[in-house]
């Protein structure tokens, strides 16, 4: 059986879902985006090329099997975008919980059962029908799990809209021992610059107690202001708009000390360097257009 364990998004990680980008089917139509970022590079003819994601994938997968770390991947479904894995699936402490996602694209769970089927089934949790969650709108604190959420009336409107009010209750009766904090995030299918698409957009823990924040991305500015005081603002690197808009939030943390950039997040990894972190820089810009980076092509399934 295989044990799943995430208890921070930082602690050393030695297993991990790394989507693919291979086969990853024709350029979307305009009314097939997902997100408005993808649909300004669709608009623009500048969305990305396979080969060119498939090449950042594989500088990715380069740098975790670099660090010790089990790769697995997404059996391969023909013609069907399967980078973003966090959206299908995430651990939270030794459970594995399947996400609620777009109906469009159950085959991505389908794609990754050889690996759900190696834990053990009583480990493996199928929230109600009603329950809209995705990874990237979890975040795994130690005692607190930080939730992205909608509040909005227009919900169902909003193909950006990932995960509802009914997650927060659920993710609580779940993990009664945790703080559950849910966050309203800013939501937008026209402006990628007012879309946060998940949490990790606009926040991310990175080492032991030190965290990326986008202000602009909370609806609610004393939801925000808890983060602020949790980290404490010496330990905060806050990002402009342009910035989540670049995806600086999305970074991946290897162990608490190894985090894994975007190779063009300049002002971002001068910061992360000072703080004594070893940054790994890869090329990821293309697969970024996607409104989706480095932690959204991940599902970690153990930490120490």
């Amino acid at each position: 059986m295989m044990k799943i364990s995430v208890r921070n998004e930082t602690s050393k990680l030695k297993s991990v879902i790394l989507g693919t980008a291979v086969s990853n089917g024709a350029t979307p139509t305009q009314d097939e985006a997902y997100d408005p970022k993808s649909l300004e590079h669709i608009k623009a003819g500048t969305y990305p090329k396979e080969a060119d994601m498939v090449s950042e994938m594989e500088a990715f997968r380069a740098v975790l099997e670099r660090h010790d770390v089990q790769v697995l991947r997404p059996e391969l479904v023909e013609n069907m975008n399967q980078i973003f894995t966090r959206d299908i699936g995430f651990a939270v402490d030794d459970l594995f919980i399947k996400a609620n996602i777009l109906p469009d694209r159950a085959d991505e769970w389908t794609a990754i059962q050889h690996i759900v089927e190696q834990i053990d089934p009583a480990k493996v949790i199928f929230p109600p029908e009603e329950v809209h969650v995705e990874g990237g709108d979890v975040l795994v604190w130690n005692d607190h799990l930080f939730i992205g959420t909608y509040s909005g009336d227009d919900y169902s409107e909003l193909n950006t809209a990932r995960t509802n009010l009914q997650a927060i209750d659920f993710m609580r009766e779940l993990f009664p021992n945790k703080k559950v904090k849910s966050f309203d995030l800013i939501k937008s299918m026209t402006d990628a610059r007012a879309n946060a698409l998940h949490l990790d957009c606009c926040f991310q823990p990175v080492g032991y107690d030190k965290a990326i924040i986008f202000e602009g991305g909370f609806r609610d500015q004393e939801e925000c202001r808890y983060l602020v005081d949790l980290f404490g603002e010496e330990n905060l690197f806050r990002i402009t708009a342009e910035e989540m808009y670049q995806m600086y939030s999305n970074v991946f943390s290897i162990s608490p000390e190894v985090v894994v950039s975007e190779q063009r997040f300049t002002r971002l990894n001068l910061w992360l360097r000072e703080q004594g972190f070893q940054v790994e820089e890869i090329p990821y810009h293309e697969i970024g257009k996607q409104e989706g980076l480095l932690r959204c092509s991940t599902l970690p399934l153990y930490r120490e």
